[in-house]
């Protein structure tokens, strides 16, 4: 069978029925299960393991009694299989704890059906389904807040960050965000997306690199119109970075 099998947490019945009618209603979903609590949601989630038929997705509330969204989504993290998480909130404030959970989406409720649409393509991602892709499956996302709405932008998106203290600002090709995600984190988990450190404020996506200058010892990268410095540590490894880039990119 294809499709996702999903599960739906929520401790009020009337948004836990609406949340599993928008989930059937997708044609990427094949099973909605539903717990009221996270207690519940994790045997429901251990039976599912036990007989072969794991769960792929969980549509997770936040503020819940008894075990919250957020402390069930650390325990997730630790299965041997973790299932995706979406959350799915009525509050803007644990947007840093889905980052940090590398959740899937964040959804504030009521949820709109074209937002919830965003989140199952999102989960779908990685799982051999239709839909699925190479850089989906690599691409990290990050929360940021657009006119009092959350969403996520995906790693694939940003062409640099520049530090700003603690927080750093995300630059895509349509405009910028300010995020309260240091630099030096971004740095680490990125890595291996092919971002690079260049300058102690500057973090690149060197795919995005149009040009490499180096004059009087000064070096600096274009990244469409936006020239930004290299400090002289890095240069030398963004140069033969770039160049073992474009021996690989060169026909045979």
């Amino acid at each position: 069978m294809t499709g996702l099998r999903v599960l739906a947490v929520d401790d009020e019945q009337p948004a836990l029925e609406d949340l599993a009618y928008l989930l059937r209603a997708d044609a990427r979903i094949r099973d909605v299960l539903t717990a009221r609590d996270g207690a519940a949601a994790l045997k429901l989630l251990d039976r599912a393991m036990a007989e072969g038929r794991p769960v792929d997705a969980v549509f997770l509330d936040i503020r819940m009694r008894g075990l919250d969204g957020v402390v069930l989504g650390r325990l997730l993290t630790q299965f041997s299989r973790p299932p995706k998480v979406v959350f799915v909130t009525a509050y803007e404030d644990h947007a840093v704890d889905a980052f940090e959970l590398k959740a899937e989406d964040y959804l504030l409720k009521p949820v709109r059906p074209d937002r919830l649409a965003e989140a199952i393509r999102r989960c779908v991602g990685g799982t051999g389904l239709p839909g699925d892709s190479r850089a989906e499956q690599d691409a990290d996302t990050i929360p940021v807040e657009l006119g009092g709405v959350t969403r996520f932008v995906a790693s694939t998106e940003v062409r640099y960050v520049e530090a700003r203290g603690d927080y750093a600002r995300l630059h895509t090709a349509t405009g910028s965000h300010l995020v309260r995600i240091p630099l030096a984190a971004l740095e680490e988990r990125w890595a291996s997306a092919g971002f690079l450190r260049v300058h102690r404020s500057h973090l690149v996506a060197v795919r995005h690199i149009d040009e490499l200058h180096i004059d009087s010892g000064k070096c600096v990268v274009r990244i469409g119109d936006t020239e930004i410095p290299v400090s002289r540590r890095h240069t030398r490894e963004l140069r033969d970075l770039l160049v073992r880039r474009a021996r690989k990119a060169k026909p045979e």
